[in-house]
Formats: C-alpha cells, sequence, structure tokens
C-alpha cells in the first residue's frame, strides 16, 4: 500500500478552496457590476450578497470599463463565443482533410503522369 505524504493543513484548505471556487458566468459579472453602478447598494453589501471579494469586484469593474473604453473608441474585435470556437475548429478540421485529400489526389495523378512518360 502506497503512503501518500501527508498535506499541511494550510494547503489543504487552498485545495478544498480550489475545488470549490464559484466560477461566475460574464453575464453574472456584468450583472453584478451593473447592479453597483446604480448606487443601490455599497460595493461592500454587494460583495457579501453575491460572496465574492472586493478584490474581485473591482478587478471586474475595471475590465468592465476598460472594455466599454474601447467599444466606444471603435475597437469592434470581440471574443469568440464558445461555440462560434467550435464551429471554427470543426471547419478547420475540414478543411485540413480536404487540403490532405486533394494532395494525395494530386500525387497520385503526378505518379500516374511520370509512369507514362
Amino acid at each position: 500500500m502506497e503512503m501518500k505524504p501527508k498535506q499541511s493543513t494550510e494547503n489543504f484548505i487552498k485545495d478544498i478552496r480550489r475545488r470549490t471556487r464559484r466560477v461566475f458566468s460574464s453575464e453574472q459579472k456584468i450583472m453584478i457590476v451593473m447592479e453597483a453602478q446604480r448606487g443601490e447598494h455599497s460595493v461592500a453589501e454587494l460583495c457579501r450578497k453575491h460572496a465574492i471579494s472586493q478584490a474581485m469586484f473591482y478587478k471586474w469593474n475595471k475590465e468592465f470599463m476598460e472594455a466599454g473604453k474601447k467599444r466606444l473608441a471603435g475597437d469592434t474585435a470581440r471574443e469568440a463565443t464558445p461555440d462560434e470556437v467550435a464551429d471554427l475548429r470543426k471547419e478547420n478540421q475540414k478543411l485540413k482533410e480536404m487540403v490532405a485529400d486533394l494532395m494525395l489526389r494530386y500525387t497520385i495523378v503526378k505518379k500516374s503522369l511520370d509512369m507514362l512518360d
């Protein structure tokens, strides 16, 4: 039986936090930032309500504002959605297969022409 080295309490707690960390969607982040923009509640209250740190909130707020500035400055580039990425990967794979097929056909035709000479 293999013995695992004993994990320190601090590392054990960090591991639990890492495994149970909540992941917020971009829509959830926007809703929280917009809720703060309305000014109905303090940032501290919102952070308690949504169980996030104030540092996390301010990071999201900064990212939100920076994205807005870029958009208003005419930067229309945007991040692709996961579905768009998946579609592009499928299309890329099909194109690679088509190129491979054409290369194979080209090689066959070239060899058959060489045999005629």
